[in-house]
């Protein structure tokens, strides 16, 4: 075992098969899936339902067991060093699962004594106030709101100390200042050294806190790179102009614009590849045919196209 390892997170050709049973036939859920998450990264991991997150990170939290291949943690395998594998991952999971009639408090304590950490070596209440649930320590955990229940499980997942972190769905189902709050908790966490792995269907909540994204389909990783470089990948652009309304038709003839479109706001939507033509040929072409431009709007590429591109290419 390399306890030095350079990963937090290190899968090679992992593969999960659920076997068929009377009613369903047999479902490869992670098809030679290959990882490497560098410590101190942000890491996405983005993908359609069924697409073989949470299996992936289930085989993580030693929760389903794995058809082949392996998996590591922070260098330790976390079959053949399941305990020390356990200890150094913390892992948030999308549902809600408290004991109802277990108080803040009492659900990180039971956590901590889960782990063997001694009494004098807890801190319950300083995780509590740093979520911001500190008035609530003593309330069931039945009458705590779903924001308030989803800070309650990544302190019990912060319980340990771990050095890695999984938030699966951190932000599903609460409101717009809470999951703002919860990025701001994660990119602090992040930046005292702890490596996140998130997964989310918030593709501008991965573009934002993410610097690096893997795109997840059919339990094959089909997209593995920085965010930027993702973002930079996608040879398709897009332009919005507002012509004198008198030219309600524009042709443009340019290798690279695949498409012109009126669209509802009375904006022409012009669509071009980057690698053939560029902005400012199509702008000369519309002065060429005396077309009189009133505004123009450029469309940068985000993760949905992103996102939508990868998991087109995947069906065909």
């Amino acid at each position: 075992m390399n306890q030095t390892s350079e990963y937090a997170i290190e899968t090679n050709r992992l593969n999960k098969i659920y076997q068929p049973n009377n009613k369903k036939l047999a479902k490869h859920a992670l098809i030679d899936f290959t990882i490497k998450i560098e410590p101190g990264q942000i890491y996405g991991l983005l993908g359609p339902n069924g697409a073989g997150k949470s299996t992936f990170i289930n085989i993580l939290a030693n929760l389903v067991i794995k058809t082949s291949g392996n998996a590591k943690i922070l260098g330790y395998d976390i079959e053949k060093e399941k305990r020390k594998a356990r200890s150094a991952i913390g892992i948030v999971p999308q549902e809600l699962n408290l004991d109802p009639f277990f108080k803040p408090v009492e659900v990180l304590e039971t956590q901590a004594g889960l782990y063997g950490i001694p009494k004098k070596d807890r801190d319950s209440m300083g995780l509590l106030r740093i979520l911001g649930l500190e008035d609530q320590a003593y309330s069931y955990s039945r009458t705590l709101s779903g924001g308030m229940r989803r800070r309650l499980l990544i302190a019990k997942a912060l319980t340990h100390k771990p050095r890695v972190l999984v938030l699966d769905e951190p932000t599903a189902g609460v409101d717009i200042e809470l999951r703002h709050q919860l990025w701001d908790f994660v990119r602090e966490l992040n930046s005292k050294g702890t490596t996140i792995l998130l997964t989310t269907h918030y593709l501008e909540e991965a573009q934002s806190l993410c610097d690096h994204i893997g795109i997840i389909n059919k339990g094959r990783l089909v997209a593995n790179a920085p965010t930027k470089d993702l973002l930079d990948s996608l040879d398709r652009k897009q332009i919005s102009i507002k012509a004198d309304v008198k030219q309600k038709n524009i042709n443009i003839q340019i290798d690279g614009v695949s498409s012109v479109e009126n669209n509802q706001d009375g904006y022409i939507d012009i669509t071009y590849q980057p690698s053939k033509t560029n902005f400012f040929d199509i702008l000369q072409q519309l002065e060429n045919q005396d077309i009189s431009i009133i505004d123009i709007i450029s469309k940068e590429t985000d993760l949905e196209d992103i996102f939508l591109e990868f998991i087109r290419e995947n069906k065909k």
